[in-house]
């Protein structure tokens, strides 16, 4: 049986103690918050044990692993107090707001050989995982240039008042929403080499940006275009998507579908054949125990769960591929603050036209003959 604590409860705290309650050979043995109005529910109509802190928490319960679902300034602290501890830790994305104390917290956790998973749910999203696998088996050769977007009705008047609002507390449309894209084309493609043209910009929001555009550089001339907004009232609810182009053919995917178009001349996989293909994520997923929010978000914690039970270090969502996406993040928003590089209005000097031996035996032949034609009778 592995004990569970989970530390806060807002929106996928809750959700995190509703399903991880649901899954067999899981004991939750604690929650942490300080909301009092949350807990004097919890109190009343549960049998769940509720502290105010960690350390009151730690004090009185015996715990294996531990969900921290708190605002993402909290995150390095709690996860920290946690590990130090020997728990097990699950946290929610994104893992930290400074890559540095990220990489703090992979390099304690790997020396007290704890478990560690971050929640990046489209990892186990059935047309995500198989445009993975289709990456492996090289169905659409090289890739050359992606496209990696998330659009949202987030964000859709001026307003305030919540962590998500607040730059210093982890929030705004880059950390809340471009992250999920992130990394997903990280773990298609690798760390980029670099970032360019990053915008951030405040659609509605004071403090905060509710779109990010920019383009991902990768070596041989690759690159990956990002598109997020999380301002937009034309999708429903929060929708990513993800294209590659390659030198067989071409791949699109968001959580319903995965659109797959290939050449004649590749290796087409089994079960596809050359030209259009497409594959559902009804027929791409496996059951889970407890249905919310969509079945990825239970898969993730199982793997976890699982993973705890097996002692298994090396996970999809481990703290290590998570902190490649933090300095990602934080490589944009360096990138963001130098503005355009190069203006229209600069004055642009031409450079001089080099020209091939070629190319000049070519002028001098016809800078001749216009010599001798110069040369001939009625020609002035």
């Amino acid at each position: 049986m592995v004990r569970v604590a989970v530390v806060g409860l807002g929106k996928m705290g809750i959700s995190h103690l509703s399903m991880v309650r649901a899954l067999p050979g899981v004991e939750v043995v604690g929650i942490v918050d300080t909301t009092n109005y949350l807990l004097g529910i919890l109190n009343k109509y549960t049998e769940l044990r509720t502290y105010t802190s960690i350390d009151r928490l730690l004090a009185a319960e015996s715990v294996d692993a531990a969900i921290v679902a708190t605002p993402s300034r909290l995150h390095f602290p709690m996860v920290k107090q946690l590990l130090d501890a020997g728990i097990d830790v699950f946290c929610e994305k994104p893992f930290t707001l400074a890559s540095s104390g990220g990489d703090e917290l992979v390099a304690l956790a790997k020396a007290k050989g704890l478990v560690t998973q971050v929640g990046y749910h489209n990892r186990y999203v059935g047309a995500f995982c198989e445009v993975k696998r289709l990456l492996g088996l090289g169905a659409i050769g090289e890739v050359t240039h992606g496209l990696a977007e998330a659009y949202g009705p987030v964000v859709l008047k001026p307003q305030g008042g919540t962590w998500r609002s607040k730059s210093t507390e982890g929030g705004g449309c880059l950390y809340d929403y471009a992250a999920h894209p992130l990394n997903l084309i990280n773990w298609y493609l690798g760390e980029p080499e670099g970032v360019g043209g990053t915008v951030l910009n405040s659609v509605f929001s004071a403090e905060i940006d509710d779109e990010v555009s920019s383009t991902l550089y990768y070596p041989g001339g690759r690159t990956v275009s990002v598109s997020v907004n999380w301002s937009d009232e034309s999708v429903r609810k929060m929708t990513t998507r993800i294209t590659l182009w390659g030198t067989g053919g071409r791949i699109f995917a968001d959580r319903q579908e995965v659109q797959v178009y290939l050449r004649d001349d590749t290796a087409i996989p089994a079960g596809y054949q050359a030209g259009w293909n497409v594959r559902y994520t009804t027929e791409l997923t496996e059951p889970v125990d407890f249905y919310l929010r969509g079945e990825e978000y239970t898969a993730q914690l199982s793997s976890f769960i699982e993973r705890v039970q097996q002692r298994d270090l090396a996970g999809v969502n481990s703290f290590e591929t998570a902190v490649v996406t933090d300095r990602l993040i934080e490589r944009m928003v360096q990138d963001s603050r130098q503005g355009p590089r190069v203006r229209i209005s600069d004055a642009v000097v031409a450079e001089p036209v080099r020209r091939t031996p070629l190319q000049k035996v070519r002028d001098a032949v016809g800078s001749g003959i216009k010599r001798v034609r110069a040369m001939l009778p009625g020609r002035k």
